[in-house]
């Protein structure tokens, strides 16, 4: 359903945005062609009955065409979703013995160095967005496509769009790649004693950084062409008195060095990212804790399986159910059925997760859930910004982010050097960051009886307050200089791509995640996280809670 919000909006002035990723656009669309004009002349129109476009779509990636597994109709364990907080439970109990189904609604995508599997992300088609034919973005350009099961899902709630990953990877697939431990002060701002700081910094977020292997960008590809703007977010900030500081990104390194010396169809050097990297560049889950879960030979993965219901078998035998739909890319229903199991985990993401929960509480399904499922949502303070750049340097715009800075004068608030999507070789003008404000802003999930969803309700005006914070500082570091870009540029708090809360740790769950009210039902991803992770992006929070509370829940056998 499209919503007012779908439209061009928000409080952005954008015109330098346009002006240069107009051109961008053009460009792209040229180099493009070539590819979208290759698969239309191999497909068939009449293929299996797909439309034209589907048929496009599987001459172009025929791996998610393949015919589905399906799990068992009964299973000791199963995982709702494939991104952070699930793949970490899914290898956790698989390497404890424990048989499991990661049920996944999106798309398995597959890796190819040399193959565009998504699509460049400033002309986007199906294969970028979930079952949605059009997109407004941070650049304000609206996009029109044909609608097919694409790796990102834009939710849409008055005030607020919602972007989280829909595919096998979940989030790993479509987020930046940044990795960072916050600030004990405002990790217990954010926990209030719930989870202690200490145990996180000391076993869990160096577990997940094990795994994981986040890394600054190295000095050779921070001074590629690639970065020249990444270089001058930095001399910016300096000049406004801020000291720059390298962050850890989920990258592999060599890919990008390929792609630099053209060994690998570029990607992460031309500002791909948020619809995917094909070619591996992004170290993905699908590279680490789902592979190693499906490694163990007791863990399976079943993509095109949404899980729509939750509930629990009455009786002695206190099995849960879980509703599925099998859906085809195209998003045909291929068949439904209910599942059962003994312990049920939801790693659908804030909104999937919390979804799932109001509605089981508000039609009776799990009468038992307490008042604060739904509670709890936020943003966490989410603003993109933008503002001219000042250099006569001329480079692409690499994905991976440098550097942040961290201003404490008022609300504590990061920078992060962001990305123009999809820029070409010719500079564009202008400079993005995303700023993340450590704010107290929630917003809460409602059912409607009417037409059975779930809707997030967030306060009118709920940004007001962090955009504010964040365009203050992106202000100080803006140059009065000759652009393209105008000489200020303003922020975009309409969109959040990381949510948070629904389920919150310590309230609608105890302090490991299983949900009060209900033995062996348990909340292992943001959904958990209180609307915030403290001025940094939550993905390495959620992994290490992830790794901490399933450690417990398996020791402890309940």
């Amino acid at each position: 359903m499209e919503r007012p919000s779908d439209q061009v909006r928000g409080t952005m002035d954008r015109r330098g945005f346009i002006k240069g990723v107009g051109l961008a656009a053009t460009m792209l669309s040229l180099a493009g062609g070539s590819t979208l004009a290759t698969a239309r002349s191999l497909a068939r129109a009449d293929d299996d009955g797909l439309n034209p476009s589907a048929a496009v779509y599987r001459a172009l990636v025929p791996e998610i065409f393949a015919p589905l597994p399906d799990p068992a109709d009964h299973v000791p364990a199963i995982v709702v979703g494939s991104g952070f907080g699930a793949s970490i439970t899914a290898l956790r109990l698989a390497q404890s013995g424990t048989e499991v189904a990661v049920l996944e609604r999106g798309s398995r995508w597959p890796n190819d160095l040399w193959r565009d599997i998504f699509t460049v992300d400033t002309i986007p088609d199906g294969r970028g967005f979930w079952h949605r034919t059009s997109f407004t973005g941070v650049t304000g350009i609206p996009m029109s496509f044909d609608p097919f099961g694409g790796v990102l899902d834009v939710s849409s709630y008055p005030g607020i769009d919602v972007w989280r990953g829909a595919c096998v990877g979940g989030g790993s697939v479509v987020f930046t790649g940044v990795m960072i431990e916050p600030e004990q002060r405002f990790f217990d701002h954010v926990f209030g004693g719930v989870v202690d700081y200490h145990e996180m910094h000391d076993v869990y977020y160096p577990r997940v950084r094990n795994m994981l292997r986040p890394s600054p960008i190295p000095d050779d590809i921070y001074h590629s062409v690639a970065f020249a703007h990444a270089r001058a977010w930095d001399d910016q900030f300096r000049a406004a008195g801020y000291v720059p500081q390298r962050i850890d990104g989920m990258w592999n390194w060599n890919v990008i060095r390929d792609e630099l010396a053209g060994r690998s169809t570029p990607s992460a050097t031309v500002g791909c990212s948020n619809l995917g990297n094909s070619n591996g560049a992004k170290f993905d889950l699908n590279q680490n804790y789902l592979r190693y879960a499906e490694n163990t030979g007791v863990a399976r993965i079943y993509p095109g399986h949404r899980v729509d219901a939750i509930a629990k078998e009455p009786g002695a035998s206190g099995r849960y159910t879980v509703t599925v739909t099998k859906l085809a890319p195209t998003g045909e229903v291929l068949r439904i059925r209910t599942l059962t199991c003994d312990k049920l985990f939801l790693g659908a993401g804030s909104i999937g997760t919390s979804e799932l929960l109001v509605r089981a509480r508000e039609t009776g399904a799990l009468p038992n859930l307490n008042e604060h499922i739904g509670e709890g949502w936020g943003s966490n303070g989410d603003v993109g910004l933008a503002r001219p750049l000042d250099s006569l340097d001329v480079g692409l715009q690499g994905t991976p982010s440098a550097s942040r800075i961290l201003d404490e004068a008022g609300a504590p608030v990061s920078l992060e050097n962001w990305f123009i999507p999809g820029a070409t070789p010719f500079d564009i003008g202008t400079l993005a960051s995303l700023g993340i404000v450590l704010d107290d802003t929630r917003g809460r999930f409602v059912y409607n009886p009417a037409d059975g969803r779930v809707d997030l309700q967030w306060p009118e005006n709920g940004a007001a307050g962090y955009l504010a914070r964040a365009q203050e500082v992106n202000d100080k570091a803006a140059c009065q200089c000759l652009s393209l870009a105008p000489p200020v540029i303003g922020g975009d708090a309409s969109f959040t791509s990381h949510p948070l809360g629904g389920a919150v740790i310590g309230r609608a769950t105890d302090g490991h995640g299983r949900v009060h009210g209900y033995r062996g039902l348990y909340v292992m991803d943001g959904a958990a996280v209180p609307g915030s992770t403290g001025t940094v992006n939550p993905s390495l929070t959620i992994s290490a809670l992830a790794e901490r509370n399933i450690e417990q829940i398996i020791r402890s056998g309940e």
